[in-house]
């Protein structure tokens, strides 16, 4: 599906790799390192949805500052996720699971969100398609370790029909005042990986 994806797409990636230099300047793609299944770390590739920070403001410019219109459109229709369709083709990743998120995350998990881990991240998932930035972290975590419990072929399927819609009339694209989503910093019960990290930045 994924090699039929990206020769179906060929024009659309080919064009919006084109309006990605245009508006935002090079690199098209951007490149970080995510966990996949297990924690293994791989390099996750999007079309670039913003711009580099100034000189010197590395750390002041916020995802939502850098974000210009053509970014938020870019999201919108997850035009910025076509090209996970090659980490799909490596191994990396599925067509459906729980969106690989940042490596710093993995120690501020609890032992439950941790299980979000137990099968491959996908381009698409359960919490995407339930409500995706407009939930909560916990939430969202919530649905990825239900799908883990009732991953199936027709879960999937189902998943893949309701993120056709969801590019069709997109929705929850970022929470407010954020870009997507303001970071995790950990919420598990008291004495638990996550709780310690957040406390410790509080």
């Amino acid at each position: 599906m994924s090699v039929l994806g990206l020769i179906v797409l060929s024009p659309v990636l080919a064009v919006t790799a084109v309006l990605v230099r245009m508006r935002l300047g090079p690199p098209v793609l951007f490149r970080q390192i995510r966990p996949g299944r297990g924690g293994k770390p791989f390099t996750l590739l999007k079309f670039k949805s913003m711009f580099a920070p100034a000189p010197g403001k590395e750390h002041l410019d916020t995802d939502h500052e850098r974000t210009p219109p053509f970014g938020v459109w870019l999201r919108s229709v997850s035009l910025d996720e076509i090209p996970q369709l090659l980490n799909v083709l490596r191994g990396d990743m599925s067509l459906v699971g729980p969106r690989p998120l940042k490596m710093v995350y993995l120690e501020r998990y609890s032992a439950e969100q941790a299980r979000r881990l137990d099968v491959l991240p996908g381009v698409t998932g359960w919490a995407q398609v339930n409500g995706r930035n407009a939930l909560s972290w916990e939430r969202k975590f919530e649905l990825d370790v239900w799908y883990v419990d009732h991953l199936g072929l027709w879960l999937d399927l189902r998943i893949l029909a309701k993120t056709v819609a969801r590019v069709v009339r997109p929705s929850g694209v970022s929470a407010t005042g954020h870009a997507t989503m303001p970071d995790f910093m950990g919420s598990g019960p008291p004495g638990t990986p996550g709780d310690r990290t957040r406390r410790s930045r509080l």
